[in-house]
């Protein structure tokens, strides 16, 4: 992994034909901003993005599951539950 300031990667473009993975950080204030994945990269990043949003998805899901199940208004009324 490379690491490389904002500045860095507006003066050059070589940054963007690289095959590593470019960790991006604030050079004043040393601040982590980012990273910069390659193109080769795509797919196989997307695929765990994916993974990461369905995780966090079913995380809601269980969330929202579990307030139902503490509802205690009747009559068809509904309470969020959640506290």
């Amino acid at each position: 992994m490379i690491e490389a300031t904002l500045a860095d990667l507006r003066k050059s473009s070589s940054f963007f034909k690289t095959k590593e993975v470019i960790h991006i950080v604030n050079g004043r204030k040393k601040e982590d901003i980012g990273y910069f994945i390659p193109n080769y990269l795509k797919e196989k990043f997307e695929f765990f993005l994916n993974d990461v949003e369905k995780t966090e998805k079913i995380k809601l899901l269980q969330r929202i599951a579990k307030a139902s199940a503490k509802d205690i208004v009747g009559d068809g009324a509904i309470e969020d539950g959640i506290k």
